[in-house]
């Protein structure tokens, strides 16, 4: 399993001209659990977004959703990942770069295919890759406040995987 993803990031020289500061493939790969590989482009952490300096926020230590922030992630799922029931408290967009994965909700399937998109907005959901070939998605969460309505879950991030389907 890899996942290879160059990542151009930009700024400013001294004299405030726009020039590109970072254009490597991502080196920062991980895995939390077997099946899937990602790696995080991109984070903030204030809003507004302060663009000055020249920290890498793709290097920064953070779990899934950043406090008060955003998380750009691409995420590699390989065919017959172990699902991971979970939700975050953040809106997240999704685009499916390359092939196809189903998101599950309580009691409803959607199948999402290339070039797709997908506005999650905290519900409890799992990402399942049905297919023979690996799915690549691309998530950009953005830090949000829960919806009342679901009672189930009040971290800013929680895994239910142990909790039934019909709970």
């Amino acid at each position: 399993m890899s996942l290879k993803l160059r990542r151009v990031i930009t700024g400013h020289d001294a004299s405030g001209r726009a020039v590109v500061k970072i254009d490597e493939i991502a080196k920062n790969i991980s895995s939390r659990r077997q099946g899937i590989a990602s790696t995080v482009v991109w984070s903030t952490n204030t809003f507004p977004v302060n663009n000055e300096g020249d920290e890498d926020a793709g290097q920064r230590e953070l779990g899934t959703t950043l406090d008060n922030g955003t998380v750009f992630r691409v995420v590699r799922y390989e065919p017959g990942v172990v699902p991971r029931r979970h939700r975050t408290d953040s809106v997240d967009y999704a685009i499916v770069i390359k092939g196809e994965i189903d998101m599950e909700l309580d009691g409803e399937t959607v199948t999402l295919r290339a070039g797709d998109v997908l506005v999650q907005r905290g519900t409890v959901h799992n990402w399942v890759n049905r297919s023979n070939a690996p799915a690549i998605v691309a998530f950009v969460l953005v830090a949000a406040k829960p919806d009342r309505k679901s009672t189930r879950l009040n971290s800013s991030h929680t895994d239910i995987s142990h909790m039934p389907s019909s709970a």
